[in-house]
């Protein structure tokens, strides 16, 4: 079977088209553009059930050069190019909508059914791979810090972040948690302590330093420490939120 029209498959396994193939192998009047022809057939057909917007890139001479020029196109169902070649009227429509008809029965064969289940499974299990190769720095990071007893200032976890690929001094850090509500943003003798939210999710604890003055009182200075609970929390919400 000589190939009129090149078959594409998508990640999901669907079989598609080309719209300006399609254009081209129906041999549509030039006087026609294809973006006229494919607004007049595209009236019987549903966005994103029979076609979806794409772009392409092609070639154009400029200068005496080349450069890459993008242009709409549009991915088509079997089935919606099958209507559009019989839209035509033509004898060239025909032999189209007969080439897609013997395309479907070559597709569905078992022994093609079975060759594409092969080739989808590969594929799962190679962006499987990919994703674990891509994790497992992380996770063994996560894990380390969620095993650790010790906790660390701000500051400390700023550097962390910044180790890890987050841009993150410690004041901006900081500023981060307060505005998140993990510290206390409210001006007074508790601003940037934990949270009452924060003491329950145990991601901070306060450590007390008794200081004698020299007039002979003695002040109480806080600190707000992460734990290891709280340096696994915020690492992972970063690097999520970097990985989005």
């Amino acid at each position: 079977m000589n190939e009129i029209i090149k078959i594409n498959q998508n990640e999901q396994g669907d079989v598609q088209v080309s719209a300006r193939q399609l254009y081209d192998a129906l041999e549509v009047s030039k006087n026609t553009r294809f973006s006229r022809w494919f607004e007049m057939n595209s009236k019987q057909l549903i966005e994103f059930e029979d076609y979806t917007s794409v772009l392409v890139s092609t070639e154009v001479l400029n200068n005496g050069g080349t450069q890459l020029r993008q242009l709409q196109d549009y991915a088509l169902t079997i089935d919606a190019a099958k209507q559009i070649a019989m839209m035509s009227g033509t004898e060239k429509g025909k032999e189209v909508r007969m080439y897609f008809i013997q395309v479907e029965k070559a597709w569905n064969s078992p022994d093609q059914i079975m060759a594409r289940a092969l080739q989808i499974s590969k594929l799962k299990l190679e962006n499987k791979d990919n994703l674990i190769a891509e994790l497992k720095p992380k996770a063994v990071f996560a894990d380390a810090v969620s095993a650790s007893h010790t906790s660390i200032l701000v500051g400390e976890l700023a550097k962390i972040l910044k180790q890890n690929g987050i841009e993150m001094g410690q004041n901006k850090l900081f500023s981060w948690l307060r505005e998140n509500g993990f510290l206390i943003k409210r001006k007074g003798t508790d601003y940037n302590m934990p949270t009452q939210r924060s003491m329950e999710q145990q991601l901070f604890e306060i450590k007390e330093t008794s200081i004698a003055h020299s007039d002979g009182h003695t002040s109480i200075n806080k600190t707000p420490k992460v734990t290891g609970k709280g340096q696994q929390f915020f690492v992972n919400k970063f690097l999520v939120t970097e990985g989005a």
